[in-house]
């Protein structure tokens, strides 16, 4: 192994704590800069020089709003169903949770299996709903029946912090990594990310967004499948013998196949496991996804396709942990000063990356280096495309404009936003550069769970919700989260190093969930107003088409 792969000063490379796993996360401290990687920067550059011209197909392509933001709804379940584990599948899900593995191994599935299990939500309560009363984002649907300005406010709001706080963390850690796997300087890592997102998304729209996702996703699953099928071809395709011979090598032995090694206290363990549960189904850029195919049907599909990739895909990260337990854990190449017992080089969360420089040698690490860079690309494009439709379709036509705005303006807002979304996320990036941002991603999906999914999901299934409560009660989740957040052990002990924490669970979502649930329903059940009841009224023509699609946008019999 070459010296390239040096450690991170202060310790550790992507932060592993609950819920970064998801995200490109936050590398903690200064990385020195390394010797250019030819393989990686060649592989990189073909795949720019790919996605950029799929963009300028995709701009041709691209003539109304229905083009911009859902593809013209043009993209079958199948392709669909790759882009959202495209979108889905982060830099961090590959090297987090292989990393989470490699040190604690088998209560690293606790993530992969969180991750997951949010999709059968999806599937089976959300997807169809969703596509037969939807145009372009969830706010459509949780306004259907209610009034429009203050709804469409709050979820616009929702949308715009879950992005904003997602950008941050995969922005820093976009500069991290590239810093690390390619050599190159912080700052134009951030800026070269930035600008390829914002060409991506103002000139290809969702087509082009689509298709990149597609593409990283299908590069991602074969590294992985390419890494997980050597390992086993190592100990004779016999998952039995990995995980023994793993347990000989490793220092904790047999406490490596023993739960309890990450997440000790059960209240942490449910309100993560609820987290990354609704957290999923209330994430606005996996949510758009469900409006670029053509009806109910191709929505279910996608899902049903994602949920197996995404699967398939978690699969390999545990068969890739055990794997670098064996292969990278008794290699002294692959650590500081050549002293197994010492520190891995580039840290724990470049298991992975080392077991890839061990399974196919430097042209195959070249590979994993860009397509972790590729998944970065895939994510933030997607992020947004979904920030720039709260603004444009939300704010700027529905509310400011009531409805009569044209199409033209709509997408010019929309462009407009995604500049100053990349300007904004290349300024904040480099402004993060030295801090742990990893509780960003934990807020992102207590966010996504308390106030977007408890509202998306009563418009859909309560008739007895009405604006007051949906809008108060969506608000008071959204609060409640970020203060549990900024109150917990996270942020108010590691990063503001006070003694203890105020607010005593690193995961909030169990408290703040529930509290707007219940806002919601007390509020809504108050309400005796003549609009409320206007409202109740008005669900069971909702509930009729989000059933049988008669009416949606692009409909047709299923």
């Amino acid at each position: 192994m070459k010296q390239r792969w040096l450690s991170i000063l202060g310790g550790g490379a992507i932060a592993l704590l609950p819920l970064a796993a998801l995200a490109a996360g936050a590398i903690e401290g200064d990385v020195k800069q390394q010797p250019l990687n030819m393989h990686a920067i060649i592989m990189f550059f073909v795949f720019v020089a790919f996605t950029l011209g799929i963009t300028y197909w995709a701009a041709r392509r691209t003539r109304s709003a229905s083009d911009f933001y859902a593809a013209g709804g043009g993209i079958t379940g199948f392709q669909n169903g790759l882009a959202i584990a495209g979108d889905y599948m982060s830099a961090a899900s590959f090297l987090g949770i292989s990393a989470m593995v490699y040190t604690s191994g088998y209560d690293g599935l606790i993530y992969s299996m969180g991750f997951l299990v949010g999709w059968p939500v999806i599937l089976f309560l959300i997807a169809e709903r969703l596509r037969n009363l939807g145009k372009y984002t969830f706010a459509d649907v949780a306004s259907y029946r209610l009034q429009q300005t203050p709804v469409r406010s709050l979820a616009a709001t929702g949308t715009l912090i879950v992005v904003s706080i997602y950008l941050i963390a995969q922005m820093v850690g976009a500069g991290k990594l590239i810093q690390l796997l390619f050599g190159m300087n912080y700052s134009s890592a951030v800026v070269m990310v930035g600008v390829l997102m914002v060409l991506y998304v103002t000139f290809g729209g969702m087509l082009a967004t689509t298709w990149v996702q597609i593409i990283k996703a299908i590069m991602l699953l074969s590294g992985a499948t390419f890494m997980a099928v050597m390992v086993l071809a190592y100990v004779g395709f016999s998952p039995e013998a990995l995980f023994a011979k793993s347990v000989e090598v490793h220092s904790k032995h047999l406490a490596i196949m023993e739960p309890g090694q990450l997440v000790s206290n059960p209240i942490d363990a449910i309100s993560l496991g609820i987290a990354l549960m609704f957290g999923t189904a209330g994430l606005p850029h996996i949510l758009m996804r469900f409006f670029t195919v053509k009806n109910a049907k191709e929505a279910r599909k996608s899902v049903f396709y994602a949920t197996g990739f995404i699967g398939y895909f978690y699969i390999l990260t545990f068969i890739i942990g055990f794997g670098a337990i064996l292969l990278v854990g008794t290699n002294p190449n692959f650590f500081e000063g050549g002293n197994l017992g010492g520190k891995l080089l580039g840290g724990a969360n470049m298991a992975a990356v080392h077991l890839a420089d061990a399974v196919g040698g430097d042209l195959f690490l070249g590979f994993i280096s860009a397509v972790a860079f590729a998944t970065i690309l895939a994510v933030v494009s997607g992020l947004a495309l979904s920030g720039a439709s709260a603004v444009s379709h939300d704010l700027y036509a529905s509310v400011f404009k009531k409805g009569k705005a044209n199409e033209a303006d709509e997408i010019r807002v929309s462009k407009i936003t995604t500049l100053v979304l990349g300007v904004l996320s290349i300024i904040l990036g480099i402004a993060f550069e030295t801090q742990n941002v990893a509780f960003m991603v934990g807020l992102a999906f207590s966010v996504a769970a308390s106030a977007n999914f408890p509202i998306l999901f009563l418009s859909m299934f309560w008739k007895g919700l009405t604006t007051r409560g949906a809008v108060l009660g969506g608000a008071i989740g959204l609060v409640s989260a970020v203060v549990m957040i900024l109150l917990g052990p996270t942020v108010w002990v590691d990063v503001l190093k006070h003694d203890a924490p105020l607010f005593p669970f690193k995961n909030p979502a169990l408290f703040s969930m529930t509290l707007a649930f219940l806002s919601t329903w007390l509020i809504s059940v108050l309400d005796n107003s003549r609009t409320a009841n206007e409202e109740r009224a008005r669900f069971d023509a909702q509930f009729v088409r989000a059933m049988t699609g008669i009416g949606a946008t692009g409909a047709s019999k299923h």
